[in-house]
């Protein structure tokens, strides 16, 4: 009797365990000055950002207020992952989720960048350069942005694979390890295909917005792997 009572808390216990780590965490569980976090350059985090930039969380609601042209970027480094979360740009608004960026050079370039930007702050802007698209290399398939009002983006990375769902839309699902075209950088110079950028690495999120409407981010969780 004793034996079995001991493999059934075991069986209890490997249950509870497994749940736990399958459960999504959240990014920014309290209010405040966001911890584990830092505030770089939007063209190469491993700068300090500009002087004025403000990244702060106020019930519940991730704010990338201050000075433009900043990347709030985790501590932690994650290749495999699930990421979710609401997001909310002004008329002007230009954002961006950088996904395995590496802890020097551009997200953008250097690692993935998933794009959040209203067609007004760029009206030329290619459909790799709007919402939904991997920057410059790779665009959604529909483009279901709402502007002015809060979008959910869900992202799941595993490997080489990418899906991106956009308010139960998917516009992305793509096998990165097939993507081999050479991309320009803003100083026309080459960056890495899809294929050779880094398998892990940081996330983050950008602030570029005009217009005194930055990025706001909520319900931002996520579920890696054990």
């Amino acid at each position: 009797m004793l034996r079995k009572d001991l493999a059934l808390i075991l069986a209890l216990m490997v249950t509870l365990t497994t749940a736990r780590a399958d459960e999504f965490k959240p990014l920014f569980p309290v209010d405040g000055v966001p911890k584990d976090w830092v505030v770089r350059a939007w063209a190469d985090v491993s700068k300090p950002g500009p002087e004025g930039a403000q990244w702060m969380v106020e019930k519940g609601v991730l704010n990338g207020g201050g000075a433009r042209g900043s990347w709030l970027i985790s501590n932690a480094e994650y290749s495999d992952l699930e990421l979710q979360f609401d997001f909310k740009l002004g008329p002007q608004g230009n954002s961006g989720c950088a996904l395995r960026s590496p802890a020097t050079g551009d997200p953008a370039f250097d690692g993935l960048e998933l794009q959040m930007a209203d067609y007004r702050y760029n009206t030329k802007a290619r459909d790799s350069e709007l919402t939904g698209g991997l920057y410059r290399a790779l665009a959604p398939v529909k483009q279901v942005y709402q502007p002015e009002k809060w979008n959910r983006y869900q992202i799941t990375l595993k490997g080489a694979h990418v899906k991106v769902v956009l308010n139960g839309t998917v516009i992305l699902d793509h096998d990165l390890g097939k993507e081999t075209s050479i991309i320009k950088r803003h100083n026309g110079k080459d960056a890495p295909a899809l294929r050779d950028r880094p398998r892990k690495g940081r996330i983050g999120f950008q602030n570029l917005s005009r217009g005194g409407s930055p990025v706001l981010v909520r319900n931002a969780r996520i579920k890696v792997p054990e």
